[in-house]
């Protein structure tokens, strides 16, 4: 084997050749597709009939310009799917499971489906296997193939010559790992076999396409919606068709009018919208570095109660550095600047020794400078068997012979207690060790122990316990905090969002940074305590804890089960293998991008990137706003239908021809549509959304006291719209120049509705202050448009308008601006609504 594997030349070639490392894939919709889904909207049928009965009638101007809206309408949707496929793109790019090559001699982290057949892979425990390979060289290397076999029971690797031919999976001691098996524990370098379709999963992936998921609860709710509006709008169509057919005998008009009430009363803006805002909140929030794997995880964020998150590289800088090393009789802390003392070289070299041979892990590589720093290079040995981490011991011991010699070398290091064990210290010394350890954790450090043994070449024993261990000596390790974290903690706590911080570190060490990042209390409960704990017991103590330390991995998922058994919405952080069924439990699991396993960041709901405790909170933050101008952009939907519905009926009681008619619906449509789903999109957050409690896990987009205020305000629009249609009949306005007055009011409350709902909180001033370019980018085409509609003498025709004077745009004005002026002033009256 090539030890420096490829180069980057021959990848890039072979990438250009063979394809990218992928499985078929449906989720990615064809722009027939999504062109097929828009033509079987509701609001397009109405459209191509309402055009169709214009061309019975002889009417190719007002056919032709519907059938214009109607493709107009079908390129919006398609250009808006289609950039949300794009950035649904972006993300699975981003979602790519990692995997660790060496390329011109060098290890580089890379996207999964970068990988290509003869690329050297290195595979590490908690690791999805990224292609089809063969090992050329592994230790104690221990791979689950469920997903290929069906079998639960992992199954021991071996190495073998590169040559040799691909199997098919399972067995024990075999040298074939293949794509999307786990690596459990152990680790290994492969050469790379098949990728993509070509590997054993591609050829089985077929039956992996067609899993469906459960839809998550919003888009249950608006399908809801948009049934019952639409099953109202249609039993009030077939009424107004039947009743001014019979009344008036005029039975195409009717069909027209009854199309454009239905077209009024379809809320089919909802789906839109709740797809954009889920597609774009997604895109937003992997700006800030945090990817949305479940749709699903973007409502519930809004809903958290508690964060649980875990210390070292959360809320520490993961920045390892090997701040004090002790021995029975001396102690050390290093300056920067003088070199390791000669006393300490045995402790450094034991736990070089007792480290993984090419360290990921951040003490480990503390280790590593600090003995390279020594002018020990770890060369000149072999190691011979690694004995690792068990939740029965946490102590890991590797087993070296020199070359040349007989006998072996046993390093061992982990938990100070562990170690303990193993060395079967004395009573003295186990009072000296716990005094040590206490006082280095108390300064923030979290500590391991080191010990060595000798031992023969041959019959190594099943387990570390089987040597006979010297205690060599303490290192303590600091990790700074990060400098961001207590003002994001702070932050929580004024959300009403908990923080609880849950680590494999000592008592005293999670203490001192406990109170460094400013969390509640000083109460904690560590692994031992609490596997003695029944569940009723934790529930109780978990609500006045918010430390837990040396937890163990399996652990989190019992915190999880009670933290959810006292009615909190959870979110937990986690890395490892291990941590997945917590994760999964969790209503909302957080793994860590930069140092977390394939398996966990598989069990999450969302992934941050930077591995940084601020981007936990910027997402509760995020996902506040989103949920919040959802319930915006909703109420307002309900809200602009009213007057709409209510001018489309008013001229039937009153024996008049309808004012609005299925053109004027598709103009009215081109300005709902973008306000919904960008306008609302863009609102800034509010200034109260990180001090307002957390909402209930069960409150509806559209409650009852939502529903109420949208129908209030849309009542106001459609009184302000009566009382000008009344006092325009009282003066025999002549029927085009009434539907021209008429159309430019509910143009312009329209605009007062999108204004009164783009802020809950704030004043009219302040929300008029808020920067959105993309509702002037709205309003002003809208405006260009309007003035063309009442002023050019095509449009005028088309739209059956009559001519338009400054005293009636006055009255326009007037009653939009009324419109808007009491329903700010009645919306601090219904502002508690606005938190159900």
């Amino acid at each position: 084997m090539r030890q420096a594997g490829l180069s980057e030349g021959e990848a890039r070639a072979r990438l250009q050749t063979e394809g990218f490392n992928d499985l078929p894939s449906t989720e990615r919709r064809t722009l027939l597709h999504i062109v097929g889904d828009v033509l079987r909207e509701p609001m397009f049928a109405l459209l191509l009939g309402a055009g169709a009965v214009y061309l019975a009638l002889g009417d190719l101007g007002e056919a032709s310009i519907l059938l214009a809206f109607a493709t107009f309408s079908v390129l919006i949707a398609v250009v808006q799917q289609t950039r949300s496929e794009r950035v649904l793109d972006a993300l699975r790019d981003i979602a790519s499971p990692r995997a660790l090559v060496v390329r011109d001699g060098q290890r580089h982290r890379i996207p999964g489906r970068e990988v290509v057949r003869g690329d050297v892979i290195v595979l590490l425990e908690g690791d999805r296997v990224p292609a089809d390979a063969v090992l050329t060289a592994a230790t104690d290397l221990q791979v689950d193939e469920s997903l290929l076999t069906g079998e639960s029971v992992t199954v021991r690797k071996t190495h073998a010559a590169l040559d040799i031919a691909m199997a098919r999976p399972g067995g024990e001691n075999t040298p074939f790992v293949f794509s999307g098996t786990l690596v459990v524990h152990g680790e290994g370098l492969a050469v790379v076999q098949a990728t993509g379709p070509r590997s054993e999963l591609g050829k089985i992936g077929q039956s992996l396409r067609h899993i469906a998921t459960e839809p998550p609860r919003l888009q249950t709710e608006t399908r809801h919606l948009v049934g019952v509006f639409a099953a109202i709008g249609i039993a009030a169509s077939l009424l107004v068709i039947v009743a001014h057919g019979l009344v008036h005998g005029d039975w195409l008009q009717a069909v027209l009018g009854g199309i454009a009430l239905g077209m009024s009363m379809l809320p089919e803006e909802f789906p839109l919208v709740l797809t954009a805002f889920m597609v774009m909140g997604a895109w937003r929030l992997s700006r800030a570095r945090v990817l949305t794997r479940r749709a699903a995880a973007i409502e519930m964020l809004g809903a958290a109660t508690v964060l649980c998150t875990d210390k070292t590289g959360t809320l520490t800088e993961n920045r390892m550095t090997v701040a004090e090393l002790r021995t029975s009789v001396l102690q050390w802390r290093p300056d920067g600047e003088s070199p390791l003392p000669a006393a300490f070289a045995a402790v450094i070299k034991a736990a070089m020794l007792a480290s993984a041979p090419h360290p990921s892990d951040p003490m480990e590589k503390a280790i590593a400078e600090l003995a390279r720093g020594s002018g020990d290079d770890g060369t000149g040995r072999t190691l011979i068997r690694h004995y690792g981490l068990s939740p029965q011991l946490l102590a890991m011991s590797n087993v070296w012979q020199a070359k040349g010699a007989e006998s072996c070398k046993v390093l061992a290091k982990g938990a100070p207690e562990a170690i303990a064990l193993l060395c079967r210290l004395s009573d003295r010394k186990l009072v000296w060790l716990h005094q040590a350890v206490d006082d280095m954790a108390g300064h923030g450090q979290r500590v391991l122990g080191v010990a060595r043994a000798d031992c023969a070449a041959d019959g190594l024993p099943d387990s570390q316990a089987g040597f006979a261990f010297e205690f060599v000596g303490l290192v303590g390790f600091a990790d700074p905090l990060r400098a961001n974290v207590p003002d994001a903690i702070g932050e929580c706590h004024a959300a009403g969002v908990r923080v609880i911080m849950i680590t494999g570190d000592y008592p005293a060490t999670a203490r001192t940074i406990a109170r460094q990042a400013g969390l509640d209390g000083d109460a904690v409960i560590d692994g031992a305590e609490l596997a003695k704990l029944e569940q009723s017991v934790l529930r109780e103590r978990l609500q006045s804890t918010n430390i837990f330390a040396r937890i163990l991995p399996e652990q989190k998922l019992r915190i999880v089960e009670a933290l959810k058994a006292n009615g909190e919405i959870v979110a937990m952080t986690g890395d490892g293998v291990n941590d997945a069924p917590a994760l999964k439990a969790a209503h909302i699991g957080v793994a860590m991008g930069g140092r977390g396993t394939d398996v966990a960041r598989e069990a999450s709901s969302i992934v941050l990137l930077d591995d940084d405790f601020s981007s936990i909170v910027r997402t509760v933050r995020l996902g506040r706003r989103i949920y919040d101008n959802l319930r915006k952009a909703s109420s307002y939907i309900v809200a602009v239908h009213v007057p709409i519905a209510g001018l489309a009926l008013l001229p039937l009681l009153f024996g008049m021809p309808f004012m609005l008619t299925p053109v004027h619906i598709a103009f009215l449509e081109m300005v709902i549509d973008p306000a919904c789903s960008i306008v609302f999109e863009a609102e800034r957050a509010e200034r109260d959304l990180m001090r307002r409690p957390p909402r209930h896990v069960s409150s509806r987009l559209l409650s009852p006291a939502m529903g109420g205020w949208s129908l209030l305000q849309g009542s106001l629009a459609l009184g302000a719209l009566v009382i000008v249609f009344l006092a325009a009949v009282d003066r025999n306005m002549p029927e085009n120049e009434l539907r021209a007055l008429m159309f430019t009011s509910l143009v312009l409350t329209n605009v007062s509705l999108i204004l009164v709902n783009r802020s809950f909180s704030s004043s009219p001033v302040d929300a008029l202050r808020r920067p959105n370019l993309f509702l002037w980018l709205l309003l002003i085409p809208v405006a260009g448009l309007l003035a063309i509609a009442l002023m050019w003498p095509p449009a005028m025709q088309l739209f059956r308008f009559g001519p338009f004077h400054v005293h009636d745009l006055a009255v326009s004005v007037a009653a939009a601006l009324g419109v808007l002026l009491i329903a700010e002033a009645i919306k601090p009256l219904w502002r508690v609504s606005f938190r159900s």
